[in-house]
């Protein structure tokens, strides 16, 4: 290759003039980086993914944090397979589709794109979307690291000491590494002062030595790279997705001898082997565009948001719970803004365009042909009262949209220079950086100001259950929405996200009753905001810390709405911990299942381990399993333990050691309230037993 073949490897290959056209070409093609026509070499064909393939017409599946919340990492797999396929079949060979920033705090305007707060769960998630991703694409994981916060998120500097950064924001990280990445996205963030292109104690140290990556990174687009040569050096190896500061200034440093060749080529030969292995290694037919939003893709859609929805509440309306809803239903009111809406979540990089979409009115209607469904937008809340009255039952649909949350597409303090040294300083520079700041505060998306939901819909929440106490609520959104201020109220009430291009049906499905709610909550609901980490949407800097949601509720003694994991079901599983293995390297738990009610369902049994000889334990999840068991039935699962929760590192050696401590171990359906009778984690495991009434709640209807 010559010198200007290899430093074309090391960026994209669009003109910086196609800058502002990149939201619109993000959906026709692939943006390529590293192509040679005169070798042969495609280069990187990247597309976004993170609910679906964003080029094109493609299958809109439920957002990441919907999925976390099926807890299911073979299904997942399989969405990831699909993602895979669509991508393939769009052109593209690279998919940046496995986000796993940790969710420090619910008001991220881009929760929606991760897995929730637990480095175990979002790590085991992550991995299986890894795994199904690369039979036909390279997989790009996402935003590298410590990146969880959107409105500053070109500015903000984040504070972090070893234990918080080794510990919890980056065993999720290494756990995809694992699972075979190809390649990893830095972010735009500073961590401990430096930007993280030019971080090489997190790029290089940690990265590619402590954990042996041996893909390529790249930046995250356009304002990603501060420094051509440094971050280069820092290992930083692609500049995404235009030409523009290593077009700029690597031919010249190159030449002068201000660049190491030795540099370069090794940055060009992480590029070349990952995609010449993955061209070598992926599955050998390529698909046909007929398999695009195919039935089979839909089909699966629609399962994932099925399994999605987390049931919270289920009060008996008489004799029998609310939902699911009386087979002899004759009159529904179905009320709400959002009702009549096929509402897909965030406008920005991950947005997907399906070429269909059903709302909850779409698929209530299809679902019951013979039900009367009468239907209001709730703007008149006296008007919407006056026909939940009229009916046997409402369903209130309310909840947040891509103007609540979402990615901050236009946001203050970016650095303008990489368009061109006329914007390094100077008049021109101080105008643009104005504008960008002015219009940050009026486009839509970004960081919420509240985790409660809109006062109207409050509001109308309130004035349809005092006119029908048979009121269903159904929650849209991306991440905790508040519900102190109306939830008593309320007899049923369910968390259906942002649920895809099939998110419509598969709430009517749950709703009817012809599956069950699958879902569990992958973070904690609190009764108030202030249970929970600071969070400045306006900050240029952050103290990341080891307490943040359910923990941080169990360190203070809070208690929450809803903690992590729960999620009832429509039939009653019991479990009991058997008994389990464990050392410093991981181990096993075997526990009984058994399903007691009268109907098919599912739980996910979930082992969690803490410190009792803290004044407040704090669990940390182990590991997990989901199981479904007919009416009747029971089995034994066995559940494969995680030991990094109860490990420290050593910043010094770098070497892994168990926690000081007396560490128990339990099984619970959700993240347990007590911890009285739960067996000694180490050495070698212990005999379980029932558990009694001050344990996890063993019985909780799921």
């Amino acid at each position: 290759m010559t010198d200007g073949e290899l430093l074309r490897l090391l960026d994209g290959d669009s003109p910086r003039l196609l800058l502002p056209l990149i939201p619109m070409l993000l959906g026709r093609r692939p943006f390529v980086a590293g192509a040679v026509p005169r070798l042969g070499i495609p280069g990187i064909r990247f597309s976004d993914g993170g609910r679906g393939v964003v080029i094109g017409a493609s299958t809109a599946f439920p957002v990441t944090m919907a999925r976390a919340a099926t807890w299911d990492p073979s299904l997942e797999e399989r969405v990831g397979i699909a993602i895979g396929l669509e991508t393939r079949a769009r052109g593209a060979n690279y998919s940046a589709s496995v986000c796993v920033n940790l969710l420090r705090h619910p008001a991220w305007g881009r929760a929606q794109e991760c897995y929730g707060e637990d480095p175990v769960l979002i790590g085991q998630m992550g991995s299986a979307l890894t795994r199904g991703v690369r039979v036909h694409a390279m997989a790009c994981v996402k935003h590298f690291a410590l990146n969880s916060m959107e409105d500053e998120r070109f500015e903000v500097d984040v504070a972090v000491d070893d234990h918080a950064l080794h510990e919890v924001y980056l065993p999720h990280f290494k756990a995809v590494v694992d699972a075979g990445a190809d390649s990893v996205m830095s972010s735009y963030n500073r961590v401990r002062g430096e930007y993280m292109d030019v971080n090489r104690a997190l790029l290089t140290d940690v990265l590619r030595h402590e954990w042996s990556f041996a893909g390529f990174v790249t930046s995250d687009w356009v304002f990603g790279v501060h420094d051509a040569i440094l971050s280069l050096e820092a290992g930083m190896d692609v500049e995404m997705p235009l030409r523009l500061l290593r077009a700029r200034d690597l031919p010249a440093a190159l030449r002068d001898g201000d660049l190491d060749r030795a540099t370069v080529l090794q940055s060009a030969r992480r590029i070349l082997r990952t995609c010449v292995l993955h061209a070598a290694t992926r599955e050998a037919v390529a698909p046909p565009p007929a398999l695009i939003a195919s039935p089979a893709h839909r089909a699966l859609a629609r399962r994932t948001a099925e399994e999605a929805i987390v049931l919270l509440k289920n009060e008996p309306a008489g004799a029998v719970p609310l939902l699911p809803l009386a087979p002899d239903t004759g009159h529904l009111a179905v009320i709400g803004r959002l009702a009549a809406r096929a509402n897909l979540g965030d406008h920005g990089s991950s947005r997907v365009r399906p070429p269909s979409t059903v709302s909850p009115l779409q698929g209530l209607l299809e679902a019951l042909p013979g039900v009367r469904i009468t239907t209001a937008s709730g703007r008149n809340e006296r008007a919407a009262a006056a026909l939940a009255a009229g009916a046997e039952t409402a369903i209130v649909v309310v909840g947040l949209d891509q103007h609540d949350e979402g990615e901050s597409v236009v946001t203050g303090g970016v650095d303008v220079s990489v368009l061109g040294r006329a914007f390094g300083s100077g008049l021109l520079r101080r105008v643009l950086i104005g504008v960008a700041h002015l219009a940050s505060r009026f486009v839509r998306g970004g960081d919420r100001n509240s985790l409660d939901l809109r006062p109207s819909d409050v509001r109308l929440v309130r004035a349809v259950v005092a006119a029908n106490p048979r009121t269903v609520v159904v929650l849209i959104g991306g991440s905790a929405i508040l519900t102190e201020a109306w939830r008593d109220r309320v007899p049923a009430l369910l968390l259906a996200w942002y649920g895809g291009m099939e998110g419509g049906r598969a709430l009517a499905s749950v709703l009817t009753g012809r599956t069950e709610p699958g879902g569990r909550l992958p973070f904690v609901l609190p009764t108030n905001a202030d249970h929970l980490p600071p969070f400045d949407r306006r900050a240029k800097s952050a103290v990341y810390d080891d307490a943040w949601g359910q923990r941080r509720l169990d360190r203070d003694g809070h208690e929450p709405a809803f903690p992590f994991g729960f999620g009832l079901g429509y039939t009653k599983i019991e479990h009991r911990l058997l008994d389990h293995s464990f050392d410093d390297t991981g181990g096993e738990a075997h526990v009984l299942v058994m399903n007691t009610g009268d109907r098919e369902g599912s739980t996910v049994i979930q082992m969690y381990a803490a410190d009792v000889s803290a004044r407040r334990p704090v669990a940390q999840l182990l590991g997990f399993r989901k199981v479904t068991l007919q009416p009747g039935a029971e089995m034994t699962v066995r559940v494969a333990l995680d030991a990094g929760p109860t490990l420290q590192r050593d910043p010094v050696t770098r070497c892994w050691s168990a926690r000081a401590g007396d560490w128990a171990l339990l099984a619970g359906q959700h993240s347990p309230a007590g911890w009285a009778g739960a067996p000694r984690l180490r050495p070698g495991g212990g005999r379980g037993r029932p558990l009694d009434e001050e344990d996890v709640r063993d019985g909780l209807p799921t």
